[in-house]
């Protein structure tokens, strides 16, 4: 072998050892980075439970000192000190509601459980039965039985229909359907409500957003947010279409190898 030759090898032999050097160190530095994202997750779990376990505990007890004072004086309680009662009441399940929904919100994405056969059809008619609306007419169409977790769809179906119902108003008409999409199910959930205007539309989205003013319908604007966040954790998407007095369609992608 030339010389030349040997000293280019030297060299070539040279510049594969510290590659394999850099690799190394980048494999290590993203081990401790995987490390310290698990470690911190862990911890936000933790502080995400108790801060809602502490704070429930004097929400829910002084949703119960009204109801003892109503309790206690309601023989000379006015009707206006009535309504106040039940209002704080109300403020304090709002609250409780909204406890919920930020803990939902943390952990959306991060915590996983095994796929499982999911008929969603029967899913459906659970959230309907535990939403209970009294006065909305709900068809279906299409939905098939599919591998996935069944609790984040669950959570998806749950606040996208009750959205409809929240928001869709007296009598309001709810469809809930599915299409093959090749490597994906698409899913819809369509009503014939008031629909919601185009410039307000990327708003909906938006973590404690509300179209309208929390006394008029209740709510904590997580509830789509939420949604959002399942979705695109599972690798799909979700998108918005809807026309006022047009009603609103929301439409989301589950791929069928999440």
């Amino acid at each position: 072998m030339h010389v030349a030759d040997q000293r280019e090898l030297e060299a070539a032999m040279e510049r594969l050892r510290e590659s394999e050097a850099r690799a190394v160190e980048r494999a290590n530095a993203l081990a401790k980075t995987t490390a310290e994202l698990r470690r911190m997750n862990a911890e936000l779990d933790a502080f995400a439970y108790a801060a809602s376990h502490d704070l429930r505990a004097p929400l829910r007890g002084i949703a119960n000192l009204a109801q003892w004072i109503e309790e206690d004086l309601q023989d000379s309680l006015r009707d206006e000190t009535r309504e106040m009662l039940a209002l704080l009441r109300s403020r304090m399940h709002r609250m409780e509601s909204l406890i919920e929904g930020i803990l939902q919100y943390s952990r959306a994405g991060r915590v996983h459980a095994p796929p499982e056969q999911v008929d969603v059809q029967a899913l459906v008619e659970e959230v309907i039965d535990l939403l209970s609306p009294p006065e909305a007419t709900f068809e279906t169409r299409d939905l098939p039985v599919i591998v996935a977790e069944r609790v984040p769809l669950q959570q998806i179906l749950q606040n996208l229909i009750g959205n409809a119902v929240k928001h869709g108003g007296q009598g309001v008409t709810i469809t809930v359907s599915a299409e093959d999409a090749g490597p994906d199910w698409r899913f819809a959930v369509a009503d014939n409500g008031p629909g919601i205007p185009e410039e307000f539309q990327d708003r909906v989205w938006g973590i404690f957003q509300t179209l309208e003013p929390r006394d008029k319908v209740e709510g904590t604007g997580i509830g789509l947010s939420l949604v959002k966040k399942l979705v695109e954790s599972q690798g799909g998407s979700v998108w918005l279409h809807s026309r006022p007095d047009a009603g609103a369609v929301f439409t989301f992608t589950w791929p069928k190898n999440s």
